[in-house]
């Protein structure tokens, strides 16, 4: 019997680093994710294809737990059996109900675009394995859950760790300026370990934490482009202030008319964009050519 599990992309629009430190951040889960679909086989171990946006497969492997693969050799197959083993230490009833499994995974949007291929993966595996995700994540990848919780919502979501523990709580974006609101891809994929590592090397101060935090939730109380564009700007000065780094706009896009926000680690992946689709044509002629409106990217 053939079991098929799905799990949202997401993207960090507020809170990005210092969600680590308990900040409130705002994350919105996308159209766009990864489905997993399982099915028992008589062959011991586990057929897995993994297939990519463009339904080409980009890893296949035969996976048998019980014998070691080699990080530099295989990084695809060992980081997939790390997740399997840490499920089954999770539960130990994993993978005893049958003799063998196939297992395809398909991605419905493209792997560099940075909107969780890893945390749907791992979402989709806890939910085959009956297991919490976030204890999952927290055994392999580590990371703050955010995203976890957002593959888990098709609503926005306030985001923070409260002693050591995720708490969500959905809520409603009250922005009738969407159509203001573009994400635009940097042509490349930031490595979110890195950022990680580096902001851990700076700690924010209470004070700052507070005003992410303070920040995150007058975003729901934008009326107005002008507003919301007043709140990301002040984001980016103490994230830019925190990670000793300058801000996307400062860096790359001084002249554009409106304002941007780095989401997620600080240098890839997407921005924000405002202003009305005309502008987009800025980023157009500096060779950025994927921009999606925020309608629709955002369940």
């Amino acid at each position: 019997m053939k079991k098929s599990f799905y799990s949202n992309g997401k993207l960090l629009l507020t809170g990005e680093y210092v969600v680590l430190d308990g900040a409130t951040a705002l994350a919105i889960p996308t159209k766009k994710g990864q489905t997993l679909t399982v099915s028992a086989t008589e062959v011991e171990g586990i057929k897995w294809r993994s297939i990519d946006a463009t339904e080409n497969c980009w890893f296949e492997a035969h996976i048998d737990l019980n014998k070691p693969t080699s990080k530099s050799n295989n990084p695809v197959e060992h980081t997939l059996k790390t997740i399997l083993k840490q499920a089954k230490q999770l539960n130990s009833d994993f993978l005893t109900d049958a003799v063998g499994y196939q297992v395809e995974t398909t991605l419905s949007f493209p792997r560099d675009w940075g909107l969780g291929s890893s945390s749907t993966l791992i979402n989709n595996i806890a939910q085959w394995a009956k297991v919490d995700a976030f204890a999952l994540l927290h055994q392999s990848f580590g990371g703050s859950g955010y995203d976890i919780a957002a593959a888990q919502h098709n609503k926005a979501i306030f985001y923070q760790i409260k002693d050591s523990t995720p708490t969500t709580q959905e809520v409603t974006l009250p922005w009738d300026f969407t159509n203001q609101l573009f994400f635009v891809h940097r042509n490349k994929k930031q490595d979110s370990k890195e950022g990680i590592s580096k902001y851990k090397e700076a700690r924010p101060s209470q004070k700052e934490i507070e005003q992410i935090s303070d920040l995150t939730r007058k975003m729901l109380l934008c009326y107005s482009i002008n507003d919301f564009e007043q709140l990301l700007m002040a984001h980016e000065r103490i994230i830019s202030s925190i990670i000793g780094l300058p801000t996307v706009k400062d860096l790359l896009f001084p002249d554009f008319s409106g304002t941007v926000k780095s989401l997620g680690a600080w240098g890839g992946d997407f921005v924000l964009a405002t202003g009305p689709i005309d502008t987009m044509e800025y980023f157009r002629e500096k060779g950025y050519t994927t921009i999606i409106p925020f309608t629709e990217m955002s369940l």
